[in-house]
Parts: C-alpha cells; sequence; structure tokens
C-alpha cells in the first residue's frame, strides 16, 4: 500500500502512545502511516464530569466524524470510551491485545501510606459514575470528588490535592510508565466493559486498510469484550449507568463478572458466569437478562425515570 495512513488521535500523551502503538503495528506490516491530532468534546470540557454531559461517545465522536469526513483513514480509541453502536459508516478494524483491566487507586504523594480496609472516612476522586458507585457500595461513609482531565493532569491535580488517593485505570498508567510502586490494584471493583484494550477504526468500504489491520487483530480479546458489551448493551447502559462487566477466557472456559449499581452505591446486583469458550457467543445477553430478573430492572427504571 503505497498511500500514507493518516491515524487520528487524540493529544494526550496516552492517546498518543495507543496511536504510536499503532503506528508501528502498521510498519511492521509494509504500510507507511502518519498521526493527525483532532481535539474532541471531552477534552474541551475539563470540568464537567462524564456522567453528567448526557452524551455517550464523547472522546470518540471528534475522531469518528473526521474518518467520516475522509480526514484521516483509522482512529485509535480507547474501547471503553466508544459506544456499542459505531456511527453508520464505520467498522471494527482490529481489537489489539487487552492491557490490565483492572483500576488502581494511586495515593496522594504527599500522604501516608494506604491501609484500604481499615482506613476511616476519607475523601477518594473520581469522574467514573461506575467508580464512585462501586467504591461507596464498600466504603460507605467515605466522600467522592469529580476529577477531569488526562492522566497527567488528574495526577498533577491529584498531587496539589488533600484528597486521600484518585482512582485511575491500571493500563493507562502502565502504558505511559506512569504507575506508582504503591499504587493499589483493586480487583475487587469490576471495570468498565472493554477497559484495557484498544480499538481501531476504519471506513466501512476501505477492504485494503480493513485487511491490514486484521494482521494486528487479537481476536481472544475481541471475543471477550463483546461479551462485555453485550452485557452493557442489554442494560440499555452509557457513561451515565454504574456498569461494570468482564469476561476472561482461562483454559477452554469463560469467566465473567458483571454488576449495576445506583449512582450513590447504595444497591448492587452481581451476576457471575462459567461457561466453554465454544458456548459463550451470547454469554452477555443472557448474564444481563439474569441479573435483570434478579432485581436489576427495578436500578435500570429508577436510573431512565430519573
Amino acid at each position: 500500500m503505497s498511500k500514507k495512513i493518516r491515524i487520528g488521535t487524540r493529544e494526550s500523551q496516552l492517546a498518543l502512545w495507543q496511536a504510536n502503538h499503532v503506528l508501528h503495528l502498521l510498519r511492521q506490516n509494509g504500510a507507511d502511516a502518519e498521526l493527525v491530532h483532532i481535539k474532541s468534546d471531552g477534552d474541551l470540557d475539563l470540568n464537567t464530569p462524564l456522567y453528567a454531559m448526557g452524551v455517550q461517545g464523547i472522546f470518540t465522536r471528534s475522531l469518528d466524524q473526521a474518518l467520516l469526513n475522509n480526514q484521516i483513514d483509522l482512529a485509535v480509541h480507547s474501547m471503553k470510551d466508544v459506544p456499542v453502536q459505531l456511527p453508520a459508516g464505520l467498522i471494527q478494524a482490529a481489537v489489539l491485545e487487552r492491557d490490565n483491566p483492572y483500576d488502581l487507586l494511586v495515593p496522594n504523594p504527599a500522604g501516608e501510606n494506604l491501609q484500604l480496609e481499615n482506613h476511616i472516612s476519607t475523601t477518594i476522586a473520581s469522574s467514573s459514575l461506575r467508580r464512585k458507585a462501586q467504591w461507596l457500595y464498600r466504603f460507605p461513609y467515605d466522600q467522592i470528588e469529580p476529577i477531569r482531565g488526562n492522566v497527567n493532569t488528574r495526577l498533577k491535580k491529584l498531587a496539589e490535592s488533600v484528597w486521600w488517593g484518585a482512582i485511575f485505570a491500571a493500563a493507562g498508567l502502565h502504558r505511559i510508565g506512569l504507575r506508582p510502586a504503591n499504587a493499589i490494584e483493586l480487583d475487587w471493583m469490576i471495570p468498565a466493559p472493554a477497559q484495557g484494550a484498544i480499538l481501531v477504526v476504519c471506513r466501512e468500504r476501505d477492504e485494503n486498510i480493513f485487511t491490514l489491520c486484521r494482521n494486528f487483530h487479537h481476536e481472544q480479546t475481541a471475543f471477550c469484550v463483546k461479551i462485555e458489551r453485550d452485557f452493557l448493551a442489554t442494560l440499555l447502559g452509557g457513561c451515565s449507568t454504574p456498569i461494570g462487566a468482564l469476561a476472561e477466557i482461562a483454559g477452554e472456559e469463560i469467566f465473567f463478572r458483571g454488576n449495576l449499581l445506583d449512582p450513590e452505591g447504595r444497591k448492587k446486583v452481581s451476576v457471575e458466569k462459567r461457561i466453554s469458550v465454544e458456548l459463550g457467543a451470547a454469554l452477555g445477553i443472557s448474564a444481563a437478562h439474569e441479573l435483570i430478573s434478579m432485581g436489576g430492572n427495578e436500578l435500570i427504571e429508577k436510573k431512565q425515570h430519573a
């Protein structure tokens, strides 16, 4: 392919790392490529909590529009930011192998070592409604303060604050080499669907680019995140709904965990399922229906009414 492929990316350090990773993979497969920087709505408003913006795809919409307008040839997204329904005319070109899907609690650098299970009421920063709800369900006397911005900005805000700590995605901190040694992995906090995965999107009719990207498509990751996003879609969830989902393959089995909470973390409905990979294609949908039958419908109706 003689044409230089234009890769659309946001301008944060993490977004650039992800886009450069895709650029490297393209070059490994004989293609030339360059980065095109595009600002997203989520990057322009750094004050409003994501769940209060009332829209989906706040970090992906500008890139997808540039792709549809032929300003770029590929868009690289953190897959957890991508709405379950892509815009008409766009398709998944590749899902990259997943990094650590879990969340981390990063302590305030000026604070003392964290004793998570025995701490007294304190303040934690996060603008994720899912993280807020799961944290408050476990630690109901804590306070959650909103924190916006890219990874570097949030780390800076944490260091300048009186907060005890802030919650970050482990994958983002790892990719750009900023994971503190004393960060605590929150393996009890079910991550956002597709957290830790990178999605490459192209135009539906760009068969050459689609075929090229399939060289670094990771089928196992794609299978797991599809289950998680099916779970999300069946529950009609988005960034304004506290939904967690994680599917993991071990040998011939797939283990799924999902939950739904009310925004203040007072009530939680959870589901766990383990079945063979061979029978796992509809696991996200069946798990969502099981959760609904266990009382999840009450939380969904309450959210829709609100």
